[in-house]
């Protein structure tokens, strides 16, 4: 017969038993769900990063797409190279060129989420009243019937279509025309 060490059981024991301590404070399950927890997290911050990304590639898009109408606007050249309208004079086509950059950076403020749906339209209501911008907006009617139907552009376009149509109507009226509350309705 063999002869046991006497603190081999205590070894063993203690062993177990520590196992067990640290086992007891995080079960598996509970472990499990942390990590899915964390995880979550992690998505949603990448998501709000992702987003942050693509907002801020907008933002510098539209810095090139308004330097290079600045470029165009103080050379006539450049002007009617940039525009597509034509039998427009210099000065003409300079104001049409700024305020197609001036529509494009309401849009942008709310594709970028600086206001929502109903500011974006409350500003427009205010740009439709300039003669420059209905002008442009009557130029460039074809130009809006190129874009895909599900488009932002297309239902900002169907919008603004109603401003007009309302502001030809009864034009003292210009600060409660078109559709303010859902952009689903139009």
């Amino acid at each position: 017969m063999a002869t046991q060490n006497p603190d081999e059981r205590r070894i063993g024991s203690a062993a177990r038993v520590r196992a067990a301590r640290t086992r007891t404070p995080f079960p598996r399950q509970a472990w499990r769900r942390r990590q899915e927890d964390l995880a979550l997290e992690l998505l949603r911050e990448l998501t709000c990063l992702a987003n942050e990304i693509r907002h801020a590639n907008l933002i510098q898009l539209h810095r090139i797409t308004a330097a290079q109408v600045d470029h165009a606007m103080a050379d006539p050249a450049l002007a009617s190279a940039m525009s597509t309208l034509e039998d427009l004079s210099d000065g003409r086509r300079r104001q049409v060129l700024f305020v197609n950059r001036e529509y494009s950076a309401i849009i942008l403020g709310h594709r970028i989420g600086a206001y929502g749906w109903a500011e974006m339209i409350g500003h427009l209501r205010v740009l439709a009243r300039n003669e420059v911008f209905k002008s442009y907006w009557t130029m460039t009617d074809q130009h809006r019937r190129s874009l895909p139907q599900e488009s932002l552009e297309a239902k900002v376009g169907r919008a603004v279509d109603a401003i007009m149509d309302e502001l030809a109507d009864d034009p003292d009226e210009w600060w409660v025309v078109g559709p303010a509350d859902a952009e689903d309705t139009i």
